[in-house]
């Protein structure tokens, strides 16, 4: 018998099954601590005690790099919703329409114009909370455009990345989206603007194997896993045990393909010290130029 629905009072019974908000909590992935959500909110979604960067969204990544949170959203050209009609366990067309309440974007990439202590930037974001961030026609058309606005405007361009790499549901078009994007990315480069990657946990699959790794300056969030590959298949593939590490920000930072590992907490500085540096713009308010975060592989 169950003695709160058949003996407590209703007025008691009511007290006793007040909800708890299902994100009163955050479990830290690394330690299985549990963490207070406004705590680690307030630590711009970093556990206080392991340093461990949780995935933010794309709205909330936009809002935290520009000038008072305030940028102009760039729409993105719409693309045919399901070209092949793909099913698999459900309809693709359903996946979308889920992934799309979730996360309130029209697909997995969200671009913004603003201003970055000053000067004007042009950012996109990949958030990986919409279908694992994976790049689909509407993330590359989304991507490409993100290029063109800062060609339009003459801005630098910041990519950030979250991904698993290319939609499967979308086939060949999906991996037409790779060479898309790096003919943008070549055509900001002959225009002679920055284009600076920031890799967030995850980068894996077909966009490592594009724009994720055709930046002037890559730099890595902590612990972030970057790869075309993972580990386990890797591992499985040459049939070694893989090194400490591997694949992981710091890792790849101490042999050379990313630049820099930057906390968040220091990210925005960062980019717009070398936006500046780049663009050989002066400093906001002509003050002396802050330093660079030293490499973790110096």
């Amino acid at each position: 018998m169950n003695w709160i629905s058949n003996v407590v009072r209703p007025k008691i019974r009511s007290f006793l099954r007040r909800e708890v908000p299902e994100n009163l909590w955050i479990k830290c992935p690394e330690t299985g601590q549990l963490v207070f959500y406004k705590d680690v909110e307030a630590n711009q979604f970093v556990i206080p005690s392991s340093n461990y960067h949780m995935r933010i969204s794309a709205s909330l990544r936009l809002k935290s790099l520009f000038d008072n949170g305030e940028f102009e959203e760039v729409a993105v050209p719409e693309v045919p919703l399901d070209p092949l009609r793909f099913r698999d366990e459900r309809r693709y067309a359903d996946r979308l329409k889920d992934a799309r309440t979730k996360t309130g974007m029209p697909d997995a990439v969200k671009i913004g114009v603003g201003r970055l202590e000053g000067l004007t930037v042009t950012a996109a974001v990949q958030d990986f909370e919409f279908m694992g961030g994976s790049l689909g026609m509407a993330a590359g058309e989304a991507v490409v455009t993100g290029l063109e606005t800062a060609l339009k405007r003459l801005t630098p361009f910041i990519m950030f990345i979250a991904s698993g790499g290319a939609r499967m549901q979308e086939g060949i078009l999906s991996l037409m989206q790779l060479p898309r994007t790096t003919v943008a990315v070549q055509m900001l480069r002959e225009a002679k603007k920055p284009y600076i990657v920031v890799l967030t946990n995850p980068t894996t699959g077909g966009v490592t194997a594009s724009y994720g790794m055709l930046g002037d300056v890559h730099i890595a969030e902590p612990g972030a896993l970057i790869g075309f590959a993972g580990p386990r298949v890797i591992g499985q593939t040459i049939r070694e045990k893989l090194p400490e590490g591997f694949q992981r920000a710091e890792y790849l930072a101490r042999h050379g393909m990313v630049d820099m590992v930057v906390h968040r907490h220091h990210l925005r500085a960062t980019l717009a010290e070398l936006c500046r540096l780049l663009t050989k713009a002066p400093a906001q308010g002509g003050s002396a130029q802050a330093q660079l975060p030293v490499p973790a592989h110096a």
